[in-house]
């Protein structure tokens, strides 16, 4: 308390405003956001939570397009729009989220939550970021259930997708000057980007990046032992058991949620290998639902905003009805939220030492080089025609024009696509 009463005496630091009428600070370890009343508001508060649930609460309803997409929203609204961290912040959280199983841009958003709002903040930002995609899904698995087919969405996604092409582009040039620091990094983000072109798994892509620049940092400059402390073991987590329910099942919705709970725990990669993981245990081991069951759970996730992990949700509705999507949505993303808890105690210890932080820098500039692949990839997919194109390039223009909230060029982009559609 003393802390707070006497903080109008110090000296004020170097600030720069956000747009929401607060004030944040530019410091390196802590991301711009100081617990001091009269550099913004301090993190152990209600309003700091509050503010957290209501922007990712946001970001769970707009977030279409997947990871690279969802990690874009997120720099623009918390790092260019608000001004919550830095972006040297921002992407050692983005890198740091690479070393931990589960879906990266729901444990980014935990993370940044923890960043704002301190415990609270960690629960509020992923519960708010996974609820909206939750509860569409769990809308759209009961018309298939009920109907047996799934709402068309193709003309809205026609006009979003580009959209959301454009906002990551626009979030990539910005973050390019902060992971590339220098030749040598710029090197690194180029090799990684040709092997991930190429086909190399990404873990590995990631994994190089990271100890080559460390290795390329311990030749130059060896450090002390009794820096290492502290700083090459990562927390782990043994998950088991059973869940404590009521189960009129005879034990299948235990069993829904102790496998859910495993592939969330341990699942590195993209969608594409949560999908392989889902048909080993759901079609081959258990086989309560069917490939194409599996097929159009997985394509609701790609279509719908927010974690594409929200496709346990869908199956868990198939499998069990509204207690097993609710039962297999908690257990997948469970293991995010202990593991970003104990990554928060480790992640300024990367930065505290010379080896670590340049490791830390080279699984950046790999994590960028992904994110950029990704990118390309989506791009391929979403620019088709002239129209297109013209509201990737209309978007970026905006972007690098205005502060718009992203939640209107999404907006324009479903309203266009949907117009397309009727009339085309």
């Amino acid at each position: 308390m003393t802390r707070y009463r006497h903080a109008w005496r110090r000296a004020p630091k170097a600030t720069f405003p956000t747009y929401e009428g607060t004030t944040a600070v530019d410091e390196h370890h802590t991301g711009g956001q100081a617990d001091d009343p009269d550099h913004g508001v301090p993190r152990s508060s209600w309003r700091a939570t509050r503010e957290v649930a209501l922007l990712f609460l946001k970001l769970g309803t707009i977030a279409f397009g997947g990871p690279a997409a969802h990690t874009a929203m997120m720099r623009d609204e918390l790092v260019r729009r608000r001004g919550w961290v830095s972006d040297q912040r921002f992407v050692d959280l983005m890198g740091a989220t690479n070393l931990i199983p589960g879906p990266n841009s729901t444990e980014l958003a935990i993370h940044l939550g923890f960043d704002r709002a301190r415990g609270r903040g960690l629960v509020a930002a992923g519960v708010c970021f996974i609820l909206p995609a939750a509860l569409i899904v769990t809308a759209l698995a009961w018309a298939y259930v009920t109907y047996g087919s799934t709402p068309a969405a193709e003309g809205i996604l026609y006009g979003i997708v580009p959209v959301v092409i454009a906002i990551i582009a626009h979030a990539l040039f910005g973050l390019l000057r902060t992971v590339i620091k220098n030749v040598w990094l710029g090197a690194l983000a180029v090799a990684a980007l040709a092997g991930y072109v190429l086909g190399v798994n990404e873990l590995l892509v990631l994994a190089a990046g990271a100890l080559l620049a460390a290795a390329a940092h311990l030749l130059r400059r060896p450090p002390r032992p009794d820096r290492l402390r502290g700083v090459l073991a990562a927390p782990l987590l043994t998950l088991g058991g059973s869940p404590v329910f009521a189960d009129p099942t005879g034990g299948q919705l235990a069993q829904l949620f102790a496998t859910m709970i495993k592939i969330g725990a341990v699942l590195y990669g993209s969608g594409y290998v949560l999908l392989a993981f889902l048909r080993g245990d759901f079609v081959d081991r258990l086989g309560w639902i069917t490939n194409q069951q599996l097929i159009d759970a997985v394509s609701i996730g790609q279509v719908t905003p927010g974690p594409v992990f929200t496709t346990a949700t869908f199956l868990g509705y198939v499998i069990a009805g509204p207690l097993g999507a609710f039962l297999a949505t908690v257990a997948i993303f469970l293991p995010s939220f202990v593991f970003v808890g104990l990554l928060t105690k480790l992640t300024d210890k990367l930065r505290s030492s010379e080896w670590t932080s340049a490791l830390l820098d080279g699984l950046n500039a790999a994590a960028l080089a992904l994110m950029a692949g990704v990118s390309f990839q989506l791009g391929q997919t979403a620019i088709i025609d002239p129209l297109t194109a013209a509201i990737a390039l209309l978007t970026l223009a905006l972007l690098w024009k205005t502060k718009l909230n992203n939640a209107w060029y999404i907006a324009a982009g479903a309203v266009i696509g949907l117009a397309h559609t009727l009339l085309g």
